[in-house]
């Protein structure tokens, strides 16, 4: 199993690495590194440990945002996503923060920015590829199921743009990379966490 060492100099292993990856930035911060390793799992959905050093290459925003910043109000939740740095920063109006690696849209014509809403929570998502998709590639399957062959994993939130959602995935590759058709990509795990604490309504900013 690989390991890395933590800014504290105790071994970091992958399931600490999963649980929270990156969201150790938040916690550093507030003086308490890791705090995930005293911490359950969130599932059983653990990131792939050989992928974890390449991870942290990939992606740029490892620094905390303040919501103040970015929205007037967290009394329904609110999440940042900075497509630049390839992260998902997430406030709860409970004092929550976490900061979580994302994917992105493989093409600047792809990528929506600006303000928009969780519209839809799918707890078991299924796909169809949008006619664009279709265009770039005629051999995709027309639709998948639930499961593990699912482009949007095990959960999905629909934003108020057609066709963008913000998503899990099964391959975990592609975090940290320009890999999507235009949606947000999270881990498995992660997905979970955004899930269970976003609502309909929960306000959206892409920059």
């Amino acid at each position: 199993m690989q390991r890395n060492s933590d800014p504290s100099g105790r071994v970091m292993n992958r399931r600490t690495f999963g649980r929270l990856a990156l969201a150790g930035a938040a916690t550093l911060a507030a003086g308490s590194a890791f705090a995930a390793e005293q911490q359950e799992a969130l599932h059983d959905y653990v990131p792939d440990s050989q992928d974890a050093p390449r991870l942290l290459r990939r992606i740029s925003g490892l620094h905390t945002e303040e919501w103040q910043n970015h929205f007037s109000s967290i009394a329904n939740d609110a999440i940042l996503v900075k497509i630049n740095d390839r992260v998902l920063h997430y406030w709860g109006a409970d004092g929550f923060y976490r900061i979580y690696p994302t994917s992105v849209p493989l093409t600047e014509e792809m990528t929506r920015r600006g303000r928009t809403a969780i519209t839809l929570k799918r707890p078991e998502p299924d796909w169809r590829p949008t006619p664009a998709m279709l265009e770039r590639n005629p051999d995709l399957p027309r639709y998948v199921p639930p499961g593990p062959d699912n482009p949007l994993g095990i959960r999905a939130l629909n934003l108020g743009w057609p066709s963008y959602r913000i998503h899990g995935t099964n391959d975990i590759r592609k975090i940290g990379r320009q890999s999507s058709s235009g949606c947000v990509g999270l881990f498995n795990e992660h997905i979970l966490e955004v899930y269970d604490r976003a609502q309909i309504g929960t306000p959206v900013l892409l920059i």
